[in-house]
């Protein structure tokens, strides 16, 4: 999905800077860039948007501020209303997931409507809208502030982009078989003496999972090395006290 392709976000009449530099923040974590502001009450740009943001910068450099809701998504031919009632307006419902999944399908550009902290979306606004967006929720507590409900949607969405999972460059790969061999035969060599594998009847039964509780963990080169410096260790003479 290109950035021309990507969804926008509209937050409508946003009332806390810090809360829209929250969404923000949401936004870039799953590859959102496009925020639009619909009336902010306290104005635009926000002192407080841009530390709650933690370094998702680029979002609220680009954000566009619009009088109306209208205005916010006069370019896009797919628009969501996000909000937990119908507020009256009789629309086709959809969960975040399955709009998700509709919008790399649909030629045209797709927004998603965010309503204000206090009182989300008004009819007005859901009227514009051709479909609402419902996430299943407790009935007893339906409240998910501004950033939360942007993170829900921009995950669903990231299912369906080119966004790579985090890498795990700084997980060593498993010790090769030599090397565990080697643990192996220490601890062997240090309970032997100490009648471990007795009785004689039993000795490789017990050889056998002493093997297999120290292969099973799939320690790498390092955690071996560290485990038989604590054998070399324990194998040392006693040092003399003060």
């Amino acid at each position: 999905m290109t950035e021309a392709q990507q969804p926008v976000i509209v937050l409508v009449c946003p009332q806390l800077g810090e809360n829209i530099g929250k969404a923000a923040r949401a936004m870039l974590n799953f590859g959102l860039t496009e925020m639009r502001l619909v009336a902010p009450r306290d104005g635009w740009p926000n002192p407080s948007a841009g530390p709650a943001a933690s370094g998702a910068d680029i979002v609220l450099e680009r954000a566009q501020v619009f009088e109306s809701t209208a205005d916010a998504v006069a370019d896009c031919a797919h628009v969501y209303a996000t909000t937990v009632r119908k507020r009256g307006v009789t629309k086709p419902v959809m969960t975040p997931e399955a709009a998700a999944r509709e919008v790399p399908t649909q030629p045209g550009r797709s927004a998603f409507l965010f309503g204000p902290e206090r009182s989300g979306l008004e009819t007005d606004d859901v009227a514009l809208a051709r479909t609402i967006v419902t996430a299943p929720i407790n009935p007893q507590f339906g409240s998910l502030n501004l950033a939360q409900a942007v993170i829900l949607i921009a995950y669903e969405l990231s299912k369906h982009a080119d966004l790579a999972m985090p890498t795990q460059e700084e997980l060593l790969p498993p010790a090769p078989q030599k090397e565990l061999e080697g643990l192996v035969e220490q601890l062997e060599g240090m309970l032997e003496p100490r009648g471990y594998f007795f009785p004689e009847s039993r000795a490789e039964a017990t050889r056998r999972n002493l093997r297999g509780l120290l292969t099973k963990p799939g320690w790498n080169h390092l955690e071996v090395r560290t485990l038989r410096g604590v054998l070399s260790s324990l194998q040392r003479p006693d040092r003399p006290a003060d």
